[in-house]
């Protein structure tokens, strides 16, 4: 089986669709985004595909990041809020 580093372009079909999601989560998933020098699609997709196989999308580096994102951003939500957030009316 080949390595992902090794791995052919897969052509997929997309679709544009109307998520919605906390604001300085998207601000921290934009950001990230954008240090990996990639769409949000491409990171929502890699991390999706990590987390399918029971794994973790981000290395040290990007979690250091990610903390720093949060810190900037004002995001003091974690894994355990994850069932518990409600829209503001």
């Amino acid at each position: 089986m080949a390595q992902a580093s090794e791995a052919k372009d897969i052509l997929v079909e997309r679709t544009q669709t109307g998520v919605k999601i906390e604001k300085r989560i998207l601000k921290v998933l934009k950001a990230m985004a954008e240090f990996h020098d990639i769409t949000l699609g491409d990171l929502l997709e890699g991390i999706v595909l990590h987390a399918f196989d029971g794994k973790t999308p981000f290395g040290e580096e990007s979690l250091a990041k990610i903390r720093q994102l949060k810190e900037v951003y004002g995001l003091d939500l974690d894994a355990s809020h994850s069932h518990h957030l409600r829209e503001k009316n």
